[in-house]
């Protein structure tokens, strides 16, 4: 229903570290069921502004039933976080006070079978090989497992879920693959249990290798780097980004972008501007990542993964 709101992950937290007040304009780069997002205009009410962007035309759907009319104070953009700048600049905004990223699937996402995020078993043999967030993507999760070779394959299953047995699975879906082709979580579901991966495990070792997929579909890791220069380059001093992540490649994205933009990067002096770096742009807030409360978890088990970090841009030596 569009008046029952998802529950946000760390929403207080969120919410303290952007540092909100009215008047200010604040990007929330993957608005999904619009729970971070109606807190943040509250918070920034009477007159501040709030973008909100996402690639997912459904999500988009439900926030603005969700958020209803808001006049000038709400705007909603089909478009990644890593299309920030130009999105931005179409709006005549120079620079923003605040941005959250909250990374990953969405509960709506996950729950709706024909998306092909899922993995449950009563819904398997009809649950397509999709995991598109942006329809308007060519490849499928399927399309990536027809044509990518094995080597593309293992690299993924390792850089994007660290999945021990990487390159077993990756030989099994190519075999597989030359008998049949690969179209619903069943057919894959069959090629992990052949493969023997995560025999032993605690958690179902689907979950690692739909993840890997995910992030090869959505190009997510380079959508991220892009997404992360964006926001910082239009953060005004004093502005606050916020970023969950759930997993360990994302959240190790945001980490050392954090800490670099906290070191600057400097050079000799003498060197060409290009050469020598720049100072540093960000203070962290957040020197370990937050995670949810126990109570949360309890509460909404999608915060038990959620790591969460956040900087404030700095006025840039001269």
């Amino acid at each position: 229903m569009p008046g029952d709101f998802h529950d946000p992950v760390m929403l207080e937290e969120v919410l303290e570290l952007l540092d909100l007040g009215p008047g200010k304009t604040v990007v929330d780069g993957t608005v999904g069921g619009a729970g971070h997002a109606r807190a943040i205009l509250e918070r920034i009410a009477p007159d501040g502004r709030l973008i909100g962007l996402d690639v997912d035309a459904e999500a988009l759907q439900v926030a603005a039933e969700r958020l209803g009319p808001d006049g000038d104070r709400l705007r909603l953009v089909r478009s990644s976080f890593r299309q920030m700048d130009t999105v931005l600049a179409e709006l005549g905004l120079a620079a923003v006070d605040g941005v959250l990223l909250d990374l990953g699937v969405s509960s709506r996402q996950l729950d709706a079978p024909e998306r092909g995020f899922r993995f449950a078993e009563d819904t398997a043999d009809v649950t397509p090989l999709d995991m598109r967030m942006d329809s308007r993507l060519p490849d499928t999760a399927a399309d990536l497992l027809a044509h990518a070779s094995e080597q593309e394959l293992a690299g993924w299953l390792r850089s994007h879920a660290d999945l021990p047995g990487a390159r077993r699975l990756a030989r099994q879906l190519v075999g597989a693959r030359a008998q049949a082709p690969l179209r619903t979580t069943r057919d894959l579901l069959r090629v992990i249990e052949a493969a023997g991966i995560g025999r032993g495990r605690r958690h179902n070792p689907a979950t690692l290798v739909f993840q890997a997929l995910r992030i090869a579909v959505n190009d997510e890791l380079a959508a991220l780097d892009e997404g992360l220069d964006a926001a910082i380059a239009r953060l005004r001093p004093g502005g606050r980004l916020v970023v969950i992540a759930y997993h360990s490649a994302e959240d190790r994205i945001v980490k050392n972008r954090l800490r670099d933009e906290a070191r600057g990067r400097t050079g000799p002096a003498g060197l060409p501007e290009a050469l020598a770096g720049r100072p540093a742009r960000l203070r962290i807030l957040t020197r370990r990542p937050l995670a949810a409360s126990d109570a949360e978890v309890a509460r909404n088990p999608r915060a038990r993964s959620a790591r969460l970090r956040a900087a404030e841009r700095v006025e840039e030596a001269a």
